[in-house]
């Protein structure tokens, strides 16, 4: 078990590196106004989705900053025994100075050696005794108070140092948890509007994001930018009539979906086994299909460039949880699929 001397004992330097955790995410909830484009549960949960991914970079660099300080304090500590150590030998060594003058002066302190002393060369070799035991003793007692010194000097920054780490990191873990638990409600409420807009069989209409300040220079990319893969083309199962379509994704509700090459909507379409879905046709001739989706933010007839936010993730539709159904196809209809993955390989845009 680790003594709770050791976990006080993180260095000075950690009030330097908390600078990197100056920036706050910004509290992104509020209520749907209905006021259009650009706004709405929507434009909430793209914004939260971003606070929350910098809020957990900020808590896994102060996690990773605390390992390394961790470490920095186990050196510094073993420095501190050193230091215990050789305070501890300084004590020996005024205890011994004081034995070694009791017994060269048989008893007697050194000035009635001086005293004392029959001839000049015994008065001399009184005289060095008592000028060495005076000086040995001094340094004895400066270097042991030194010593005490920087060792409690070093404890109290050490201690100082972890209490304002562990404290900023209770922060970030508090700041974390709040968005995580706005963005969970609000993708809550997302996925609500995307139910209701399938079971009506009518999309609500595209709803006008913020887009990323990006600029591809490949011609292709991943449609999500961090992703698990879950189901992949061909694979079997009860959820599908034959074999599976396309290449899942999964993600949480909200994610930003991204266009993987430029092209036009050929399709926005909500209700059946996919849901909410986009289909996009390319130059090349081939279209993507993006399912499942909880929201659009384009419309059919749109032109969209590479890595374009097309869409935000969701479970609508034959789905029994959040993913990404994305398929390539030959034509703009089902039943043409082709395997996803060696698709965007062949592209540059290696999944796995």
């Amino acid at each position: 078990m680790r003594s709770s001397r050791r976990r006080r004992l993180l260095v000075p330097v950690l009030l330097c590196a908390l600078a990197v955790f100056a920036t706050v995410p910004t509290d992104a909830m509020g209520d749907d106004d209905g006021s259009g484009a650009g706004s709405g549960i929507s434009a909430q949960v793209a914004s939260l989705y971003e606070d929350a991914a910098l809020a957990a970079q900020q808590y896994e660099a102060g996690r990773q900053e605390a390992d390394v300080q961790r470490a920095r304090a186990e050196r510094t500590e073993a420095l501190l025994n050193r230091q215990r150590r050789e305070i501890a030998v300084l004590h020996e060594d005024l205890g011994r100075i004081a034995r070694a003058q009791y017994r060269d002066g048989g008893g007697l302190p050194v000035a009635a050696q001086l005293v004392l002393a029959d001839t000049p060369d015994a008065l001399m070799r009184g005289q060095h005794i008592f000028s060495q035991v005076n000086l040995g003793l001094a340094n004895s007692l400066g270097k042991n108070r030194r010593a005490e010194a920087r060792l409690a000097a070093d404890e109290s920054k050490a201690s100082a140092a972890w209490q304002a780490l562990e404290q900023r990191n209770n922060e970030l873990a508090t700041l974390k948890a709040t968005i995580e638990q706005k963005l969970e409600e609000a993708q809550g409420r997302l996925q609500g509007e995307a139910n209701a807009s399938v079971a009506a069989g009518s999309c609500r209409g595209a709803v006008r994001l913020d887009q990323p300040q990006t600029a591809f220079t490949q011609p292709w990319v991943a449609p999500v930018e961090t992703y698990q893969l879950s189901a992949g083309f061909g694979s079997g199962g009860e959820r599908w009539v034959n074999r599976h379509t396309g290449q899942d994704f999964a993600v949480p509700i909200g994610t930003p979906v991204r266009a993987v090459g430029a092209g036009r909507v050929v399709s926005v379409a909500c209700g059946g086994p996919f849901g909410i879905a986009i289909v996009i046709q390319h130059a090349n001739g081939y279209c993507t299909q993006y399912a499942h989706l909880a929201a659009v933010t384009v419309d059919q007839g749109e032109q969209v460039r590479t890595g374009q936010w097309i869409g935000q993730s969701g479970t609508t539709g034959n789905s029994t949880g959040p993913h990404l159904h994305f398929e390539v196809r030959v034509t703009p209809e089902a039943g043409s699929a082709v395997d996803p993955v060696p698709w965007l390989a062949a592209r540059g845009v290696p999944v796995g």
